[in-house]
């Protein structure tokens, strides 16, 4: 029996840290982001719907779509943002079933699926467990200020474009709190590991 476990936070949590213990251990993650952005790439069926409904402003010259522009669209907009999703969704579950079965049927002990948004996508029916990384809120905005080069008022409205981490956590199985350090973060998920008999 391979667990399906389900990888979530908030933006600059340090989830991706996490996601890269999985992998160092042996165990298959499936990252949306990445599944994401192979899905829009020109080309795809996702990418055509995009360059449909936002119009050839967002590409770049070589024909992909520049992230930057379409990001500064959708996160002033919650009914863009909401469109932009209903074309790219689906097909990143698609994409990330077919990768979860392949999983299942090597007979993997887990599989991973990293999901920035596993709960305000309603996609907590693809896992059977979920860890939620957590980190206080001057930690999040402080990091993501510092590692991407907003202003505070960016940064706040990013991660206020996301479900709190505080309503995360409640709904998760196991958390790592990943305010201390990446040895500290690594200890909590052996546990659950061991936890969970993986």
């Amino acid at each position: 029996m391979t667990l399906i476990i389900g990888l979530t936070g908030g933006i600059a949590s340090g989830k991706s840290t996490v996601s890269a213990m999985f992998t160092e251990l042996g165990i298959t993650v499936i990252d949306a982001d990445i599944e994401a952005r192979l899905a829009v790439e020109p080309g795809e069926q996702a990418y055509q719907e995009i360059v449909r409904h936002f119009g050839p402003g967002i590409l770049e010259q070589n024909g992909s779509i520049n992230r930057s522009a379409l990001g500064s669209i959708i996160f002033a907009n919650e009914e863009k943002r909401l469109k932009l999703n209903s074309i790219v969704h689906p097909a990143v579950r698609e994409r990330m079933a077919i990768k979860r079965q392949q999983a299942v049927a090597s007979n993997e002990k887990a599989v991973v699926l990293d999901i920035p948004l596993l709960f305000e996508s309603k996609l907590t029916g693809l896992v059977e467990k979920i860890i939620v990384v957590y980190v206080d809120e001057k930690t999040q905005l402080d990091r993501l200020i510092g590692r991407n080069g907003f202003s505070e008022e960016e940064a706040i409205t990013r991660i206020r474009s996301q479900m709190p981490l505080k309503d995360k956590i409640v709904l998760a199985d196991e958390v790592i709190d990943n305010n201390g350090t990446i040895e500290q973060s690594r200890e909590q998920l052996m546990k659950i590991l061991d936890k969970w008999a993986i």
